[in-house]
Protein backbone atom coordinates (compact mmCIF):
# COMPACT_ATOMS: atom_id res chain seq x y z
CA UNK A 1 0.00 0.00 0.00
CA UNK A 2 2.93 2.33 0.65
CA UNK A 3 3.84 2.08 -3.03
CA UNK A 4 0.31 3.17 -4.02
CA UNK A 5 0.49 6.10 -1.62
CA UNK A 6 3.83 7.14 -3.12
CA UNK A 7 2.37 6.86 -6.60
CA UNK A 8 -0.60 9.02 -5.65
CA UNK A 9 1.64 11.54 -3.91
CA UNK A 10 3.55 12.00 -7.16
CA UNK A 11 0.24 12.31 -8.99
CA UNK A 12 -1.03 14.94 -6.55
CA UNK A 13 2.16 17.00 -6.71
CA UNK A 14 2.09 16.97 -10.49
CA UNK A 15 -1.64 17.68 -10.50
CA UNK A 16 -1.43 20.81 -8.37
CA UNK A 17 1.51 22.12 -10.38
CA UNK A 18 -0.45 21.61 -13.57
CA UNK A 19 -3.65 23.23 -12.23
CA UNK A 20 -1.80 26.49 -11.84
CA UNK A 21 -0.79 26.49 -15.49
CA UNK A 22 -3.70 24.98 -17.35
CA UNK A 23 -7.22 25.88 -18.31
CA UNK A 24 -9.99 23.68 -19.58
CA UNK A 25 -10.15 23.39 -23.33
CA UNK A 26 -13.13 25.32 -24.69
CA UNK A 27 -12.94 23.80 -28.15
CA UNK A 28 -15.98 21.62 -28.55
CA UNK A 29 -14.55 19.07 -30.99
CA UNK A 30 -11.01 18.90 -29.63
CA UNK A 31 -9.86 15.88 -27.63
CA UNK A 32 -6.69 16.39 -25.63
CA UNK A 33 -4.97 13.01 -25.60
CA UNK A 34 -1.98 12.32 -23.36
CA UNK A 35 0.06 9.22 -24.25
CA UNK A 36 2.30 7.48 -21.73
CA UNK A 37 5.17 7.31 -24.24
CA UNK A 38 5.73 7.32 -28.00
CA UNK A 39 6.09 3.91 -29.64
CA UNK A 40 5.15 1.82 -32.67
CA UNK A 41 3.49 -0.31 -29.99
CA UNK A 42 0.58 2.09 -30.34
CA UNK A 43 0.33 1.78 -34.13
CA UNK A 44 -3.50 1.55 -34.32
CA UNK A 45 -3.85 4.91 -32.55
CA UNK A 46 -1.43 6.67 -34.90
CA UNK A 47 -3.07 5.04 -37.91
CA UNK A 48 -6.39 6.49 -36.74
CA UNK A 49 -4.78 9.93 -36.69
CA UNK A 50 -2.91 9.72 -39.96
CA UNK A 51 -5.63 8.01 -41.99
CA UNK A 52 -8.13 10.68 -41.04
CA UNK A 53 -10.40 8.53 -38.91
CA UNK A 54 -10.65 11.17 -36.18
CA UNK A 55 -11.20 13.84 -38.82
CA UNK A 56 -14.02 11.76 -40.29
CA UNK A 57 -15.65 11.77 -36.85
CA UNK A 58 -15.32 15.55 -36.62
CA UNK A 59 -12.60 15.45 -33.98
CA UNK A 60 -9.26 17.18 -33.68
CA UNK A 61 -6.67 15.38 -31.55
CA UNK A 62 -4.16 17.37 -29.51
CA UNK A 63 -1.51 14.79 -28.61
CA UNK A 64 0.93 15.25 -25.74
CA UNK A 65 3.45 12.84 -24.23
CA UNK A 66 3.26 12.15 -20.51
CA UNK A 67 6.56 10.32 -20.17
CA UNK A 68 5.11 7.88 -17.63
CA UNK A 69 1.73 6.59 -16.44
CA UNK A 70 1.84 8.69 -13.26
CA UNK A 71 2.25 11.86 -15.33
CA UNK A 72 -0.50 10.86 -17.76
CA UNK A 73 -2.79 10.26 -14.80
CA UNK A 74 -1.86 13.66 -13.36
CA UNK A 75 -2.78 15.32 -16.64
CA UNK A 76 -6.24 13.74 -16.55
CA UNK A 77 -6.92 14.55 -12.92
CA UNK A 78 -5.74 18.14 -13.42
CA UNK A 79 -7.95 18.54 -16.51
CA UNK A 80 -4.93 19.03 -18.72
CA UNK A 81 -5.97 15.98 -20.76
CA UNK A 82 -9.39 14.69 -21.69
CA UNK A 83 -8.32 11.12 -22.38
CA UNK A 84 -5.28 9.41 -20.95
CA UNK A 85 -3.53 6.56 -22.71
CA UNK A 86 -1.47 4.43 -20.35
CA UNK A 87 -1.50 1.25 -18.32
CA UNK A 88 -4.85 0.66 -16.55
CA UNK A 89 -2.97 0.02 -13.32
CA UNK A 90 -2.64 3.79 -12.93
CA UNK A 91 -6.41 4.09 -12.69
CA UNK A 92 -6.63 1.13 -10.32
CA UNK A 93 -4.24 2.88 -7.93
CA UNK A 94 -6.42 6.01 -7.89
CA UNK A 95 -9.63 4.03 -7.36
CA UNK A 96 -8.01 1.95 -4.60
CA UNK A 97 -7.56 5.16 -2.62
CA UNK A 98 -11.28 5.98 -2.84
CA UNK A 99 -11.30 8.77 -5.43
CA UNK A 100 -14.88 9.66 -6.46
CA UNK A 101 -13.78 11.02 -9.85
CA UNK A 102 -11.43 8.17 -10.66
CA UNK A 103 -10.82 7.39 -14.34
CA UNK A 104 -12.66 4.63 -16.17
CA UNK A 105 -11.16 2.43 -18.86
CA UNK A 106 -13.17 2.95 -22.07
CA UNK A 107 -11.02 0.82 -24.35
CA UNK A 108 -7.89 -1.31 -24.56
CA UNK A 109 -5.28 -1.10 -27.35
CA UNK A 110 -2.54 -3.61 -26.51
CA UNK A 111 -2.61 -7.01 -24.81
CA UNK A 112 1.06 -7.76 -24.34
CA UNK A 113 3.99 -5.98 -22.77
CA UNK A 114 5.60 -4.00 -25.59
CA UNK A 115 9.16 -4.03 -24.29
CA UNK A 116 12.07 -6.10 -25.50
CA UNK A 117 15.03 -7.26 -23.46
CA UNK A 118 18.20 -5.62 -24.76
CA UNK A 119 21.67 -7.03 -24.14
CA UNK A 120 25.15 -5.77 -24.86
CA UNK A 121 26.17 -8.78 -26.97
CA UNK A 122 24.22 -11.19 -29.23
CA UNK A 123 22.79 -14.24 -27.44
CA UNK A 124 21.45 -16.67 -30.01
CA UNK A 125 20.79 -19.40 -27.45
CA UNK A 126 19.37 -17.13 -24.79
CA UNK A 127 17.51 -18.64 -21.85
CA UNK A 128 15.79 -16.52 -19.21
CA UNK A 129 17.79 -18.41 -16.59
CA UNK A 130 20.86 -16.68 -18.03
CA UNK A 131 19.71 -13.52 -16.25
CA UNK A 132 20.53 -14.93 -12.83
CA UNK A 133 22.86 -12.55 -11.01
CA UNK A 134 22.41 -9.82 -13.63
CA UNK A 135 21.11 -6.25 -13.40
CA UNK A 136 18.26 -5.13 -15.65
CA UNK A 137 17.04 -1.55 -16.03
CA UNK A 138 13.30 -2.15 -15.86
CA UNK A 139 11.46 1.14 -15.36
CA UNK A 140 9.56 2.69 -12.47
CA UNK A 141 8.48 0.46 -9.57
CA UNK A 142 4.72 -0.05 -9.86
CA UNK A 143 4.61 0.68 -13.58
CA UNK A 144 3.47 -2.01 -16.02
CA UNK A 145 6.88 -2.36 -17.75
CA UNK A 146 8.57 -3.18 -14.44
CA UNK A 147 5.77 -5.40 -13.18
CA UNK A 148 5.46 -7.51 -16.32
CA UNK A 149 9.23 -7.90 -16.33
CA UNK A 150 9.02 -9.11 -12.72
CA UNK A 151 6.26 -11.52 -13.74
CA UNK A 152 8.28 -12.88 -16.69
CA UNK A 153 11.28 -13.39 -14.43
CA UNK A 154 9.20 -15.18 -11.79
CA UNK A 155 8.01 -17.63 -14.44
CA UNK A 156 11.67 -18.61 -14.68
CA UNK A 157 12.39 -18.76 -10.93
CA UNK A 158 14.11 -15.39 -10.92
CA UNK A 159 13.11 -13.11 -8.04
CA UNK A 160 14.06 -9.43 -8.04
CA UNK A 161 16.23 -8.67 -5.05
CA UNK A 162 17.21 -12.31 -4.57
CA UNK A 163 18.87 -13.84 -7.61
CA UNK A 164 18.40 -11.01 -10.12
CA UNK A 165 18.46 -7.21 -9.81
CA UNK A 166 15.94 -4.87 -11.39
CA UNK A 167 17.03 -1.25 -11.44
CA UNK A 168 13.90 0.83 -10.80
CA UNK A 169 15.72 4.14 -10.40
CA UNK A 170 15.95 5.21 -14.05
CA UNK A 171 13.06 7.19 -15.54
CA UNK A 172 11.31 5.34 -18.34
CA UNK A 173 12.31 7.83 -21.04
CA UNK A 174 15.94 7.81 -19.85
CA UNK A 175 16.50 4.04 -19.87
CA UNK A 176 18.25 3.96 -23.24
CA UNK A 177 20.65 6.73 -22.29
CA UNK A 178 21.44 5.09 -18.95
CA UNK A 179 22.11 1.71 -20.58
CA UNK A 180 24.30 3.27 -23.24
CA UNK A 181 26.17 5.05 -20.46
CA UNK A 182 27.08 1.71 -18.88
CA UNK A 183 24.33 1.12 -16.32
CA UNK A 184 23.07 -2.46 -16.05
CA UNK A 185 23.76 -5.68 -17.90
CA UNK A 186 20.42 -5.53 -19.73
CA UNK A 187 17.58 -3.09 -20.17
CA UNK A 188 14.12 -3.03 -21.71
CA UNK A 189 13.13 -0.92 -24.72
CA UNK A 190 10.05 -0.36 -26.81
CA UNK A 191 9.97 -0.13 -30.60
CA UNK A 192 11.20 1.52 -32.73
CA UNK A 193 13.93 2.29 -30.19
CA UNK A 194 14.92 -1.37 -29.83
CA UNK A 195 15.33 -2.00 -33.57
CA UNK A 196 17.11 1.29 -34.09
CA UNK A 197 19.47 0.61 -31.17
CA UNK A 198 20.35 -2.79 -32.62
CA UNK A 199 20.78 -1.43 -36.15
CA UNK A 200 23.35 1.02 -34.81
CA UNK A 201 25.28 -1.81 -33.17
CA UNK A 202 24.80 -0.44 -29.67
CA UNK A 203 22.95 -3.46 -28.32
CA UNK A 204 20.92 -6.48 -29.31
CA UNK A 205 17.30 -7.59 -29.00
CA UNK A 206 17.50 -10.71 -26.85
CA UNK A 207 13.87 -11.58 -26.07
CA UNK A 208 10.31 -10.26 -25.83
CA UNK A 209 9.07 -9.55 -22.31
CA UNK A 210 5.50 -9.60 -23.60
CA UNK A 211 5.84 -13.03 -25.15
CA UNK A 212 7.22 -14.44 -21.90
CA UNK A 213 4.68 -12.73 -19.63
CA UNK A 214 1.61 -13.60 -21.71
CA UNK A 215 -1.60 -11.67 -22.30
CA UNK A 216 -2.27 -8.70 -20.04
CA UNK A 217 -4.27 -5.48 -20.62
CA UNK A 218 -1.20 -3.33 -21.04
CA UNK A 219 -2.30 0.04 -22.40
CA UNK A 220 -5.78 1.49 -22.43
CA UNK A 221 -7.76 4.68 -22.94
CA UNK A 222 -9.12 6.25 -19.78
CA UNK A 223 -11.24 9.26 -18.89
CA UNK A 224 -12.69 10.57 -15.66
CA UNK A 225 -16.35 10.03 -14.84
CA UNK A 226 -16.90 13.77 -15.07
CA UNK A 227 -15.45 13.97 -18.58
CA UNK A 228 -17.50 11.02 -19.79
CA UNK A 229 -20.71 12.48 -18.35
CA UNK A 230 -20.12 15.82 -20.05
CA UNK A 231 -18.55 14.56 -23.30
CA UNK A 232 -20.16 11.22 -24.09
CA UNK A 233 -20.52 12.06 -27.80
CA UNK A 234 -16.84 12.90 -28.22
CA UNK A 235 -15.83 9.79 -26.27
CA UNK A 236 -17.89 7.64 -28.63
CA UNK A 237 -16.44 9.35 -31.70
CA UNK A 238 -12.96 8.86 -30.30
CA UNK A 239 -13.38 5.14 -29.77
CA UNK A 240 -15.03 4.69 -33.16
CA UNK A 241 -11.91 6.13 -34.79
CA UNK A 242 -9.67 3.92 -32.66
CA UNK A 243 -11.60 0.82 -33.73
CA UNK A 244 -11.05 1.81 -37.37
CA UNK A 245 -7.32 2.05 -36.61
CA UNK A 246 -7.34 -1.38 -34.99
CA UNK A 247 -9.12 -2.87 -38.02
CA UNK A 248 -6.62 -1.27 -40.40
CA UNK A 249 -3.64 -2.76 -38.60
CA UNK A 250 -5.27 -6.18 -38.54
CA UNK A 251 -6.01 -6.13 -42.28
CA UNK A 252 -2.91 -4.56 -43.81
CA UNK A 253 0.69 -5.59 -44.31
CA UNK A 254 3.63 -4.58 -42.14
CA UNK A 255 4.79 -2.29 -44.93
CA UNK A 256 1.40 -0.60 -45.25
CA UNK A 257 1.09 -0.07 -41.51
CA UNK A 258 4.64 1.29 -41.31
CA UNK A 259 3.90 3.72 -44.14
CA UNK A 260 0.92 5.02 -42.17
CA UNK A 261 3.24 5.72 -39.20
CA UNK A 262 5.90 7.77 -40.98
CA UNK A 263 4.65 11.18 -39.85
CA UNK A 264 4.77 10.06 -36.20
CA UNK A 265 8.34 8.77 -36.49
CA UNK A 266 9.98 11.11 -39.02
CA UNK A 267 13.55 10.32 -37.94
CA UNK A 268 13.11 6.54 -38.04
CA UNK A 269 14.08 4.69 -41.20
CA UNK A 270 11.31 2.83 -42.98
CA UNK A 271 13.12 -0.49 -42.53
CA UNK A 272 13.09 0.06 -38.76
CA UNK A 273 9.39 0.91 -38.76
CA UNK A 274 8.56 -2.21 -40.74
CA UNK A 275 10.67 -4.34 -38.42
CA UNK A 276 9.00 -2.78 -35.38
CA UNK A 277 5.51 -3.56 -36.68
CA UNK A 278 6.64 -7.09 -37.52
CA UNK A 279 8.05 -7.62 -34.02
CA UNK A 280 4.80 -6.54 -32.39
CA UNK A 281 2.70 -8.68 -34.69
CA UNK A 282 4.94 -11.66 -33.87
CA UNK A 283 4.00 -11.51 -30.18
CA UNK A 284 0.32 -10.69 -30.78
CA UNK A 285 0.60 -7.27 -29.15
CA UNK A 286 -2.41 -5.54 -30.73
CA UNK A 287 -6.00 -6.21 -29.67
CA UNK A 288 -8.67 -7.10 -32.20
CA UNK A 289 -11.43 -6.03 -29.81
CA UNK A 290 -10.85 -3.04 -27.50
CA UNK A 291 -13.37 -4.17 -24.89
CA UNK A 292 -11.41 -5.24 -21.81
CA UNK A 293 -12.49 -8.63 -20.47
CA UNK A 294 -12.89 -9.40 -16.80
CA UNK A 295 -10.45 -12.30 -17.12
CA UNK A 296 -7.63 -10.11 -18.46
CA UNK A 297 -8.39 -7.37 -15.92
CA UNK A 298 -8.14 -9.85 -13.04
CA UNK A 299 -4.88 -11.22 -14.45
CA UNK A 300 -3.47 -7.68 -14.43
CA UNK A 301 -4.48 -7.26 -10.79
CA UNK A 302 -2.83 -10.58 -9.93
CA UNK A 303 0.39 -9.10 -11.33
CA UNK A 304 -0.07 -5.92 -9.28
CA UNK A 305 -0.61 -7.90 -6.08
CA UNK A 306 2.35 -10.18 -6.82
CA UNK A 307 4.55 -7.11 -7.27
CA UNK A 308 3.43 -5.67 -3.93
CA UNK A 309 1.91 -2.50 -5.40
CA UNK A 310 -1.71 -3.42 -4.67
CA UNK A 311 -3.17 -5.07 -1.55
CA UNK A 312 -6.87 -5.45 -2.38
CA UNK A 313 -8.42 -5.88 -5.81
CA UNK A 314 -10.64 -3.20 -7.33
CA UNK A 315 -13.91 -4.48 -8.79
CA UNK A 316 -13.98 -4.87 -12.55
CA UNK A 317 -17.35 -3.08 -12.71
CA UNK A 318 -15.89 -0.06 -10.91
CA UNK A 319 -13.04 0.43 -13.38
CA UNK A 320 -14.07 -0.87 -16.79
CA UNK A 321 -16.74 0.80 -18.94
CA UNK A 322 -17.28 -1.11 -22.18
CA UNK A 323 -20.59 0.62 -22.88
CA UNK A 324 -19.17 2.89 -25.58
CA UNK A 325 -17.61 -0.03 -27.44
CA UNK A 326 -20.76 -2.09 -27.13
CA UNK A 327 -22.82 0.78 -28.55
CA UNK A 328 -20.45 1.13 -31.50
CA UNK A 329 -20.72 -2.60 -32.19
CA UNK A 330 -24.52 -2.45 -32.03
CA UNK A 331 -24.61 0.47 -34.49
CA UNK A 332 -22.60 -1.41 -37.14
Amino acid sequence: MKKIVCFLLVVCILTFSIIGMTACSSKKNVVRLNEVCHSVFYAPMYVAMNNGYFYDEGLTIELTNGGGADKTMSAMLANEADIGFCGPEAGVYVKAQGSANHPLVIGQLTKKDGSFLIGRVPEENFSWSDLEGKEIIGGRKGGMPAMTLEYALKQNNLIAGENVTINYDVQFNLITAAFEGGTGDYCTMFEPGASDYQAKGKGYIIASVGKEAGDVPYTSFMATKKYLEENSVNAEKFMRAIIKGIDYVQNHTDEEVATALVSNFPTTEMAMLINSVKNYRAIGAFVTDPAMTKESYEHMQDILIASGTLETKVNYEDMIDNSIIEKIKADK
